[in-house]
This record gives structure tokens, C-alpha cells and sequence, in this order.
């Protein structure tokens, strides 16, 4: 009976009030009843880029160029009851106002994705040229290096041009005392 007192007595407080229930951390909270209907905006911007490229293509163009031809056709010549829109063609201009009010923003959401991927290629681009640099610039200075410690090195062209004055000093000492070589022989 204590531990059920005890119990109330810390669920309660030092003022008699009732705290909510704790939330545990470690678990995800439910979902939310929402009044808006959920979709996925990744489908949907796929859908409006497939909408906006068929747009863009001489093929929108021509199916749409023949359905106005055969309703404004249908209209004119068609039997007076069968006529579902009179001459100015009010239900047309309609029809074409609606399809463009759904056209422009789904093309412009198809153009803000583009805007997203390119700005997303142009930084991959950017770090990538950056890489780049600081390779070449390391590989410059590893060069740089590679060239003054040659330079210390005693190269194979280097070796025969010292042998060669040392032939050259040597044949000089020759045809200037050639006496003391001779008398150095009898």
C-alpha cells in the first residue's frame, strides 16, 4: 500500500496536479491524422518534368493542333443538335485556358528541378575542379623538387662533359711536354 502511495504521490507532484504521460525518446511518435491528403513530392515532380517535356515536343503540338481543327470543324459543320459548342467557341477557349493554367506551373516546377540538379552538378563540378588544382599544384611542387635535387646529381651528360675536358687537359699536357715522357723512357 506504501509503494502505491508512493506512486501517486510522484505521478501526482508535491501539488496534487496529474502530469501527461512521458514520451519515450527511443520510439518514433505516431502519426499525425492530417486533413490534407499525403503525396509524395518526388512522384510528382517526376510527373510534372514527363507532362513538361511532352509539351516541349513538336508531338503536343500536333495533337494539339488537330483537336482544335476537328472541334472547331465538328462545331461548324456538324448537325445543329449534335453541336456541343456554338461559334465563338466559348467552351474551347476554356478548355485551352485550363490547359495552360495547369501547364505553366508544372513546367515551372519541372524547370526548378532542373534548377536544383544543375546547381547540384555545378557544386560536384566545382569541388571536382578544386581537387583538380590542388593535384596539379602538389604535383608542380613534387616536380619542382624532383628537378632541384637532379640538379645536385651528377647526370651522364655531365659525367662525359668532365671526362672530356679531363682527355682534352690531359692531350694539352701531352703536346706541351712531350720531353719529360720521352726522357722518362730511356
Amino acid at each position: 500500500m506504501a509503494g502505491d502511495e508512493r506512486a501517486k504521490a510522484s505521478s501526482t507532484g508535491s501539488s496534487g496536479l496529474v502530469r501527461p504521460p512521458r514520451t519515450r525518446l527511443d520510439q518514433p511518435k505516431a502519426p499525425r491524422r492530417r486533413l490534407l491528403p499525403e503525396y509524395d513530392p518526388e512522384a510528382f515532380g517526376r510527373f510534372s518534368e514527363r507532362i513538361a517535356r511532352f509539351l516541349g515536343t513538336g508531338r503536343f503540338i500536333v495533337w494539339m493542333t488537330l483537336i482544335i481543327i476537328v472541334w472547331v470543324l465538328w462545331n461548324i459543320f456538324a448537325p445543329e443538335d449534335l453541336r456541343f459548342d456554338q461559334y465563338p467557341f466559348i467552351f474551347l477557349t476554356l478548355m485551352l485556358s485550363l490547359q495552360a493554367s495547369y501547364a505553366a506551373p508544372l513546367i515551372l516546377l519541372a524547370q526548378n528541378r532542373q534548377d536544383d540538379r544543375d546547381r547540384v552538378t555545378h557544386e560536384q563540378d566545382r569541388k571536382q575542379n578544386e581537387r583538380s588544382i590542388a593535384d596539379t599544384e602538389y604535383l608542380t611542387r613534387e616536380i619542382a623538387a624532383l628537378r632541384m635535387g637532379l640538379g645536385e646529381v651528377a647526370t651522364r651528360d655531365w659525367i662525359r662533359s668532365e671526362l672530356q675536358d679531363m682527355v682534352k687537359d690531359m692531350e694539352e699536357r701531352q703536346v706541351r711536354f712531350p720531353a719529360e715522357s720521352d726522357e722518362g723512357d730511356r
